[in-house]
């Protein structure tokens, strides 16, 4: 998808189109999240800070993200790409691969099959989208990129919307391109290759694998060999299962005050909780992450005796991971994520006829909490204790601190 979150953004706000549109956290440290090619223009750029940004293109529109509204979208999108065919494999929101070898009988060359996508997604979602078509997944998400709009000092410039590389073109496509255009290649692996003298991929495909895996490891050197010549081979993986779920945030200012910091972890161990139930599966490991003032990270890590989808009960264990952490100096990000997921655990059934289990008593609750959350919104019902005598939930509403506090601060 082009710039997706800001052009879901301009669905709903047309009047804000052909200005420089900047999504993301909006406060002092948040961080871009997708920016408008007029914004692209003047440097702006996802992951960039948004304080950076502001300084390129002080004239941009900076919009608190919305990722609930950004799921939904991409929900019928890749609805589309179902229909298309039953071997979609989603990377993000925005991105997806298809294989449509056996659709081409049907629906013809796979060239027509990408313009035909790139119509519909179009006419029943207003949106566009750059397609890739190429013999493998790491050909045709190079290619994808290349059919993309550009952002020009002048205004963005229209893409091709379709570029297809055909096998006896893939040397053609792949040689002129800096190494770095390559997966896997970083900046310490970048600063490797160019002291072999290597600057592209030309380049790179002149040195004997045997080289590579000297300089760079069996693997790494390996890989890139074969990314080189256009090699991947890797099929199209439908329904990829999660391997962890987590949140975190970063906030305005460092926070020192240990009840806030529970106050967090209980809201972000609900949210997280939230999402494990509507996956259908419980975290085996659970993790704290934490990052000072300094930008020094840390993470902790527990293996509690069951696996936990409760949002109460993954809250005690982050926060007796939190205890043993000195945290006077101020925190600048907390998270909490779950991980090594499984089924969740069963009920525990009681001998006793008027006995309810407590773990039952948990199992009932989360069920009611998720269906009237469904229904209602995040904020209909939560922990009593984030309400702090407010009377007003502060729950956490996936995608407003996606990418740093927003502008007004907390909910």
């Amino acid at each position: 998808m082009d710039a997706f979150f800001v052009s879901v953004e301009l669905l709903d706000r047309p009047e804000l189109r052909g200005r420089p549109v900047v999504v993301g956290g909006t406060g002092p440290r948040g961080v871009v999240a997708a920016a408008s090619y007029e914004a692209r223009a003047f440097g702006v750029h996802s992951a960039q800070p948004s304080a950076v940004a502001r300084r390129r293109c002080p004239q941009a529109v900076f919009l608190d993200g919305r990722h609930d509204r950004y799921r939904e979208v991409s929900a019928r999108v890749m609805a589309i790409f179902a229909e298309i065919t039953p071997l979609v494999e989603p990377l993000s929101l925005d991105e997806a691969f298809l294989d449509v070898t056996g659709r081409e009988r049907a629906l013809g060359p796979a060239p027509a099959i990408a313009q035909h996508i790139r119509d519909r997604v179009l006419a029943e979602e207003g949106l566009e989208c750059s397609v890739g078509v190429a013999p493998n997944k790491f050909l045709a998400k190079l290619a994808s990129g290349r059919a993309k709009p550009r952002a020009t000092p002048t205004g963005p410039e229209p893409g091709i919307g379709v570029l297809v590389i055909e096998p006896d073109g893939i040397a053609g496509f792949l040689d002129p391109l800096p190494v770095s255009a390559l997966w896997g290649v970083g900046p310490a692996t970048l600063a490797r290759l160019e002291r072999l003298g290597v600057a592209t991929v030309a380049d790179l495909g002149r040195l004997d694998a045997a080289v590579l895996r000297r300089s760079l490891g069996d693997a790494v050197g390996e890989h890139l060999h074969r990314l080189a010549r256009g090699l991947d081979d890797r099929p199209v993986e439908p329904d990829l299962a999660a391997k962890s779920i987590s949140h975190e945030e970063t906030f305005a200012t460092d926070v020192t005050d240990r009840a806030r910091l529970d106050r967090e972890l209980v809201r972000m161990s609900d949210a997280v909780a939230g999402r494990l139930r509507h996956a259908g599966v419980a975290a085996r490991t659970v993790t704290l992450k934490l990052r000072w003032g300094t930008f020094e990270t840390v993470t902790r890590s527990v293996t509690p005796p069951q696996p936990v989808d409760d949002g109460l009960e993954l809250a005690e264990v982050a926060r007796r991971l939190l205890d043993g952490l000195d945290v006077t100096g101020g925190v600048r990000l907390l998270g909490v994520g779950g991980s090594n997921l499984v089924d969740p655990p069963g009920r525990q059934l009681s001998l006793l006829a008027d006995e309810a289990p407590a773990s039952a008593d948990r199992v009932d609750l989360n069920q009611a909490v998720d269906a009237i959350r469904d229904r209602f919104g995040s904020a209909a019902i939560g922990p009593a204790r984030l309400a702090e005598g407010t009377g007003r939930l502060r729950v956490h509403r996936e995608g407003q601190q996606q990418w740093g506090p927003t502008a007004a601060g907390p909910d």
